[in-house]
């Protein structure tokens, strides 16, 4: 399961370094940042542009930044990145960018006063240079990139306002009058060879910007000095997140096929892969980017408009469910010998393995009201589940091997699992919230005995949000 592996490979730990917050952004919300054309213009011909990013949509070209008609960066269709620096002059990579699991730092470089041509439009990818195909701009030449004055920059869209980005953004710099080297803003971790960020230092010239989403009441704030601010566009509060590049989070998977085929991945699962749409009758799952082989791990689920069918639980991470993409006829805990446990919305039923099993109490959770909690225990074989943070049969997770009020998990010991949550009816949704962030509104705002994760509920004493720290410390 490669794609459950590979979020550790890039920038999922850190040596001194923490990035406490990122920003979600939602196509269907139009969320993106803007520069108004006010001021002054910077450096057209020397600049350096340094992003964090990660996506939780593939396979559609989404624009992540552009200034004017011309100058843009965008994943294409193919998921090959381009790099548009003026009309006729566009440079892309051969290599697909398709890790949703974990984040990408972006560098682009520019100097086009320089006298070799391969040196002045540059690209970076988690600190290594992009190879490039297409035409580098002349000797001198000018872009709309730095053109403040007189055209506006979007961060998360193009101009002409089309092609959002989705996913979540994080430690956004402009350097004007300067070509830097990826270094200034990451290295190499010296044990696991992965890049990761470190504090840039530099000068940020006139024009220049950083923005570390830190304040969630102005999320567009311009920390260099310089008073650069983006204005927030259909971006609240709210969408700020504490999924980073040195604190990984789970999501849904963005990357599980759904058997529907009018239910294109981008449109059954948004808000930061936290939210899961149903295009037609029939069983569908989403399922967690992060599976998982021992630890103590909670997340939570609410319905929003599920009125009945609803199923909540884990699965093993072979389980054709995922492969088949939520088989049409198929939840979790449906097939035997599939290793699933889940519980059902609509009379509270247990299924292990396609078979049910009646607990009391054993309470339903049809509608958009309740919160619902799943407490995965790897290291002793169980899973308990809560209604509002009463836990069925009576339950106890911090029991151990007693396993007080749980469910006994099939294959613990030999396959890795993952947590799942199955729709049945058309244009029902839902969501899952695994800490880093969530579309549904928190009132209490607990997390786990770390301080990682943002939940309606504290989860149980000794079990964690699903992320990277909590991964290298205990999974």
């Amino acid at each position: 399961m490669a794609f459950l592996q590979r979020q550790i490979n890039r920038g999922s730990i850190s040596t001194g370094y923490d990035i406490d917050n990122s920003v979600k952004l939602e196509p269907d919300n139009s969320e993106f940042f803007q520069r108004a054309a006010t001021g002054s213009s910077g450096n057209l011909k020397t600049w350096t542009f340094s992003l964090w990013l990660k996506r939780t949509e593939i396979s559609h070209a989404c624009i992540f930044y552009s200034q004017g008609s011309y100058g843009r960066v965008r994943f294409e269709t193919d998921d090959t990145l381009t790099f548009y620096f003026n009309s006729g002059h566009e440079l892309s990579t051969t290599r697909k960018f398709r890790d949703t699991s974990a984040w990408y730092h972006i560098v682009l470089a520019v100097d086009t006063t320089d006298g070799t041509a391969a040196n002045r439009l540059k690209v970076y990818v988690n600190g290594v240079q992009e190879t490039m195909s297409g035409t580098q701009p002349s000797q001198n030449e000018e872009g709309d990139f730095g053109k403040f004055a007189s055209v506006t920059a979007q961060l998360g869209q193009f101009v002409e306002g089309s092609y959002y980005f989705a996913g979540y953004m994080a430690e956004f710099y402009w350097i004007d009058g300067i070509q830097q080297a990826p270094t200034e803003f990451g290295e190499f971790d010296s044990d696991s060879g992965i890049w990761i960020p470190k504090a840039y230092t530099g000068s940020f010239g006139n024009e220049g910007a950083y923005l570390d989403f830190a304040d969630a009441s102005d999320l567009g704030d311009d920390e260099s000095g310089n008073g650069n601010d983006y204005a927030e566009q259909n971006i609240a509060a709210a969408d700020q997140a504490t999924d980073t590049p040195t604190n990984v989070f789970a999501t849904g998977n963005p990357l599980v096929f759904f058997s529907n085929p009018t239910m294109a991945t981008f449109n059954a699962i948004t808000e930061g892969a936290t939210q899961f749409k149903k295009g037609a009758n029939g069983w569908e799952t989403m399922t967690s980017s992060i599976a998982v082989t021992s630890g103590k791990w909670y997340c939570e689920i609410q319905n929003i408009s599920v009125p009945d069918s609803a199923m909540m639980g884990i699965t093993p991470a072979d389980s054709e469910i995922i492969f088949r993409g939520g088989r049409i006829s198929y939840h979790m805990g449906a097939s035997s010998g599939d290793g699933g446990v889940a519980q059902y919305g609509q009379n509270g039923t247990l299924y292990k393995e396609a078979v049910g099993i009646t607990y009391s109490p054993s309470p339903t959770w049809v509608g958009g009201t309740t919160v619902q909690g799943i407490a995965l225990d790897m290291d002793n074989g169980k899973v308990y589940f809560a209604k509002e943070n009463t836990w069925m049969n009576n339950g106890d997770p911090t029991t151990g091997s007693t396993g007080t009020g749980a469910v006994d998990i099939p294959d613990y010991t030999t396959k890795p699992y993952v947590f799942g949550y199955s729709l049945y009816a058309n244009n029902h949704n839902g969501r899952m919230n695994f800490g880093g962030y969530t579309s549904g509104s928190i009132s209490s705002a607990a997390s786990d005995e770390n301080g990682y994760g943002t939940f309606e509920y504290a989860p149980p004493s000794g079990y964690y949000a699903l992320c990277t720290k909590n991964l290298a410390e205990y999974g």
